[in-house]
């Protein structure tokens, strides 16, 4: 299995140069393929489309399921793809071979750590406990008051994906329980590519948001 010259920390010494927008996205989906066409399809959207704008891919690695097609379609259309592996075998096994920068770090939380370091977004396409409890965790690092990082947030609720969970959001809202503010922190699109442009709609507004700063700072 071929790694970009990782370091027992999990650093590479001699890393790619990355893409060329220098913007990454943490992707987290399933390890599974599922039953539904659809999930492949927009995995596939995805990647085409990540590559296509030179934003590059962060995620956990992996050859199978749709985290492999997704990695893979990023590649096969020339864009970079970052996987972050622990160094347990039975994970490494997994690995795919191709990907533009394979780092390997100790333990889960360490993968987790890194994958929001490399990245200026998340989306969450279909997938099960690991992509939940991923996406949710960097939800959970950007609310108020903690505010670790303030990088967007998206769902890709593909055929109403994760109807259920947005009905548990809104419920913990109106219970009291979930700040208004940081329940909007949980975006979704009702595809792949629109979880894409959100982000970068987001990026967008931050990068204009500064403008205005610096320019009222100034006058």
């Amino acid at each position: 299995m071929p790694n970009a010259g990782t370091s027992e920390a999990g650093e590479s010494r001699a890393e790619p140069e990355g893409p060329p927008s220098g913007k990454n996205i943490c992707v987290y989906l399933g390890g599974n393929l599922g039953r539904e066409q659809r999930y492949i399809a927009e995995a596939n959207a995805l990647g085409r489309l990540m590559a296509a704008e030179s934003i590059g891919l962060v995620y956990g690695g992996a050859r199978v399921g749709l985290m492999g097609v997704l990695a893979s379609a990023v590649l096969d259309h020339g864009g970079f793809v970052t996987g972050v592996v622990p160094k347990q075998l039975s994970y490494q096994e997994l690995a795919h071979e191709g990907l533009s920068r394979l780092i390997e770090v100790a333990t889960m939380h360490e993968r987790k750590h890194l994958m929001q370091r490399l990245s200026q977004g998340c989306i969450a396409l279909p997938g099960g406990f690991g992509t939940l409890e991923e996406i949710v965790e960097a939800l959970c690092w950007s609310q108020k008051p903690l505010e670790l990082h303030e990088k967007p947030c998206c769902f890709a609720n593909i055929d109403g994906y994760y109807d259920h969970l947005f009905a548990f959001l809104d419920h913990a809202t109106a219970r009291g329980l979930l700040l208004p503010q940081n329940r909007a922190l949980a975006r979704q699109a009702p595809s792949a590519p629109d979880a894409l442009r959100t982000i970068q709609a987001a990026w967008d507004e931050e990068e204009q948001a500064m403008l205005e700063a610096i320019k009222a700072y100034r006058s």
